[in-house]
C-alpha cells in the first residue's frame, strides 16, 4: 500500500489547483526530488479531484513507476493511457515503453513498442538501452539494425547503449565497430561518450586501445571522469604503478581527486606486491577527507584482505559506523579467501544477527572459500541454507554449488544438483565438465560435452579449456588435438595461454618434446613461466637434456628467484650423471639466493583447518599423528614384504 500524503505544502504554494498544469508541476517536482511514492499518491488525488491527466502527466507518473519497479502500478498506468484520448500519442507512448523495460518487464515493453505506429529516437533508445542493460546482445543489435533500417539516426544514447552491451559482451571486435560508428556520426568529440569507451576498452581486456581513446581527449575538455576511467582500466590489469602515475599526472594538470578516484587507485593496489602504495594512498585518502566515504573504506576493506592484510582489513571493518551488506561482505570474503573459514562463518552469523541479509555475492564468497579449502561439510550446510533460503533456484548459486562439491570430490553430490536444475545454462555444462575432469573421470566429460553440443549449446574458451584440462589428466593426446583443432577451425575461438599449456603438457607426456617446442615457438602470445615449466617437467620425464637446458635459461632470465628451474634441471642432469652440472646448478641457485619454499598439505577436520608441513612439528597432537603414521607405515611395509614373499614362494614352486 501507498502511504497517505499531505497537500498542504503545495496547496500554500499554488493558487489554483483545479487544473491540470497545477497537478503536473507538483507531480513533476516530486518525481525530480526522487519521492517517487509522493508522486503516485498526488496522481491518485488528482483523479480523486476530477482533473483528468494529459500528455505531460504521464511520462512523469511512467517514470515514478519504473523508479520503484512496482509492477502492478505500472499495470494500472498503463490501463489509464490506454483509456485516455493519448494512447496513440509518441511521447507517452515511449514513457510507457521505457517503464516497462525499467521494471525488467520487456516482453511487455516490446509488445508496447511494436504497436507504437510512430517511433522517434527515444523510442528506440529506450528499447535499446533497455536490452543493452540487461545483456541481451542479440536483441539489441536486432533492434539497432532495424532502428537504422528505419531511418531513424541513432544519437548519444543509441551510441551508449551499444557500448554497454559490448562491454558486457567483453567483445573488443563488436566495440571497436561501435567506436567507428560514433566517430562516423560526429560523436568522437562527446566527453562523456569518450569516458565510457575508456572504461569499455578496458572491460573488453583492450588497455592500449583505452589509452589511445583517453589521450586522444581534448585537454580542454577532459574532466575527473576521464582521469578517472583511465585510472579505473588501470585498476582492471592490477597495473598499480601506472593507476598511481595516471593520478600524479592528474594532480599535476590541475584536477582534484574525488571519492571515485581514491578508490579506484584502492582497487588497482589489491594484490600483496602492492599493499605499501595501498597504505599510502589510504593516509592520503585521509587527507582528501574521503575515509568517511562508505564506498571508499568498504574498497578500503577489500584492499587489506586482498593484499594479504587481514587484521589492517578488520580494523577499517571494526571502525566502521555503520555497514552495508557490502562491507560485511567484503571482510567474509576476506576471511573466506585466507582459509579462516571458522572466522568468517562468525561474521556471516553477526551479520544476520544484525539485520543484515545476506545477498548473492556474500553466499557465492562462502561457497568459494568451502571449495578452495575443500570443506565439505560446510559446503553442505552452506547447500542447505541456500535451499531454505530460496536461492537454490537461482542459476548462479547452482552452478557455484557444483564448482564446490566437484573441488571436494563430492561429484555425486555435484551430479545430483546438476541433473535436478531446471535451468542450465553454459556455465553450467562447463563446470560441470571441469568437475569431471579434475575428478579424473574423463569419459564423463567428454560425454557431457558432446551432449551439450547436441542440445545446440555454442562452447566458449572456458568450456574448451575444461576438455582440454580432461585430455591433459588422462594423457589422450589425440583428443586433445581434435578439441583443439574444432575450437579454433570451427569456433574460430584464439587459444589462450591456459589453452596452450594444456596442449604443450600433452605433447610433452607422450615424449614428443620438439613438438612441444615448436607449438611454443609458434603461438602468437607469448610464453610465460607455468608453459615453459610444464615443458621443463617432461623433459625431465623423458631425460631430454638438450631442450631442458634451453628451457632452463629461458625461465632463468624469467624469473631467477623461482627455485623450480633449478631443481628440475639439476634433477635431469643427474639422471644422466653429470655430477658437475649438478654443482654448478646448486651453485648459481646459491647465488641468486633462490630459496625452494617446503610445500603444504591441508586437511580439514570437524570444520578445522591443520595445516602440515615438511619437517614441522608444531601440531599441538603432533606425537599421536606421528604415531598414527608410523604405524601406517611399518603395515604397508609389512604387507608389501608379504606379497614379495608370496610372489617369491611362486617362482620357487615354478
Amino acid at each position: 500500500m501507498i502511504p497517505s500524503f499531505s497537500l498542504t505544502p503545495y496547496l500554500n504554494r499554488f493558487s489554483n489547483f483545479s487544473t491540470v498544469g497545477f497537478w503536473n508541476s507538483i507531480i513533476r517536482e516530486a518525481v525530480n526530488q526522487g519521492h517517487s511514492h509522493k508522486a503516485l499518491i498526488l496522481y491518485r488525488q488528482m483523479k480523486q479531484n476530477g482533473v483528468e491527466p494529459n500528455n505531460f502527466t504521464f511520462p512523469f507518473v511512467a517514470k515514478a513507476c519504473s523508479k520503484l519497479s512496482y509492477i502492478r502500478l505500472s499495470q494500472m498506468v498503463h490501463t489509464h493511457v490506454v483509456k485516455s484520448s493519448f494512447q496513440l500519442d509518441v511521447f507517452v507512448q515511449t514513457a510507457v515503453v521505457d517503464m516497462y523495460v525499467k521494471c525488467s518487464q520487456f516482453g511487455v515493453a516490446y509488445t508496447v513498442f511494436e504497436k507504437m505506429t510512430m517511433r522517434d529516437v527515444a523510442a528506440w533508445n529506450s528499447m535499446i538501452v533497455g536490452f543493452a542493460q540487461s545483456g541481451f546482445l542479440d536483441k539489441v543489435l536486432c533492434l539497432f539494425f532495424q532502428m537504422m533500417f528505419s531511418g531513424i539516426r541513432p544519437d548519444t544514447v543509441t551510441v551508449l547503449g551499444l557500448t554497454q552491451v559490448s562491454s558486457h559482451s567483453k567483445n573488443v571486435k563488436l566495440l571497436k565497430a561501435i567506436h567507428s560508428l560514433g566517430i562516423q556520426i560526429g560523436l568522437e568529440a562527446d566527453i562523456s561518450l569518450a569516458n565510457t569507451w575508456i572504461g569499455a576498452y578496458a572491460k573488453c581486456g583492450d588497455l592500449d586501445l583505452a589509452k589511445v581513446v583517453f589521450d586522444r581527449v581534448d585537454l580542454g575538455v577532459r574532466t575527473v571522469v576521464s582521469w578517472n576511467s583511465m585510472i579505473a582500466a588501470y585498476s582492471n590489469f592490477e597495473k598499480f604503478h601506472d593507476a598511481i602515475n595516471c593520478y600524479k599526472q592528474m594532480l599535476c594538470d590541475g584536477y582534484r581527486a574525488d571519492s571515485s578516484s581514491v578508490v579506484s587507485l584502492l582497487s588497482s593496489c589489491a594484490q600483496p606486491e602492492a599493499l605499501l602504495q595501498g597504505t599510502l594512498i589510504h593516509c592520503h585518502g585521509i587527507q582528501l577527507g574521503c575515509d568517511s566515504d562508505i564506498s571508499v573504506v568498504n574498497t578500503l576493506v577489500s584492499m587489506y584482505s586482498k593484499s594479504g592484510d587481514i587484521v589492517s582489513a578488520r580494523l577499517q571493518f571494526d571502525n566502521m559506523p555503520y555497514r552495508t551488506c557490502v562491507s560485511w561482505t567484503v571482510i567474509i570474503s576476506g576471511y573466506a579467501e585466507k582459509g579462516d573459514l571458522d572466522e568468517a562463518l562468525r561474521l556471516f552469523h553477526s551479520m544476520e544477527a544484525a539485520g543484515e541479509k545476506p545477498d548473492l555475492v556474500t553466499m557465492l564468497s562462502l561457497i568459494s572459500g568451502f571449495g578452495q579449502t575443500g570443506a565439505l561439510e560446510l559446503g553442505k550446510w552452506i547447500d542447505s541454507y541456500a535451499f531454505s533460503n530460496g536461492l537454490r533456484h537461482n542459476t548462479v548459486v547452482c552452478n557455484a554449488l557444483i564448482d564446490m562439491y566437484a573441488k571436494c570430490g563430492s561429484m555425486n553430490d555435484a551430479r545430483e544438483l546438476f541433473f535436478i536444475m531446471p535451468e542450465k545454462t553454459l556455465v553450467s555444462w562447463t563446470t560441470m565438465i571441469s568437475g569431471c575432469a579434475l575428478n579424473g573421470e574423463v569419459e564423463e566429460a567428454f560425454d557431457l560435452f558432446n551432449t551439450m553440443l547436441t542440445l545446440g549449446m555454442k562452447p566458449n574458451h572456458i568450456t574448451f579449456l575444461a576438455v582440454l584440462q580432461a585430455c591433459t589428466h588422462s594423457g589422450i593426446l589425440e583428443k586433445g588435438m581434435e578439441y583443439f583443432d574444432m575450437m579454433t577451425n570451427e569456433y574460430f575461438i584464439d587459444p589462450g595461454l591456459d589453452h596452450y599449456s594444456c596442449m604443450v603438457d600433452l605433447f610433452g607426456r607422450k615424449g614428443r618434446i620438439k613438438e612441444a617446442l615448436e607449438l611454443v615457438q609458434k603461438m602468437p602470445v607469448k610464453p610465460d613461466v607455468g608453459i615453459w615449466s610444464s615443458l621443463l617437467s617432461s623433459c625431465k620425464i623423458h631425460r631430454n637434456v638438450e631442450i631442458g637446458e634451453y628451457i632452463s635459461d629461458r625461465l632463468f632470465k624469467l624469473d631467477p628467484l623461482v627455485a623450480v628451474p633449478y631443481v628440475e634441471m639439476a634433477s635431469i642432469y643427474a639422471s644422466d650423471q653429470r655430477w658437475d652440472d649438478v654443482a654448478a646448478i646448486r651453485k648459481m641457485m646459491k647465488s641468486n639466493k633462490t630459496k625452494k619454499f617446503p610445500g603444504q598439505s591441508i586437511v580439514q577436520v570437524n570444520g578445522n583447518r591443520h595445516v602440515f608441513g615438511v619437517e614441522n612439528r608444531g601440531h599441538s597432537e603432533d606425537l599421536f599423528i606421528y604415531e598414527v603414521l608410523d604405524t601406517l607405515i611399518l603395515q604397508l611395509k609389512e604387507e608389501a614384504c608379504s606379497a614379495q614373499s608370496e610372489i617369491n614362494q611362486e617362482h620357487e614352486l615354478t
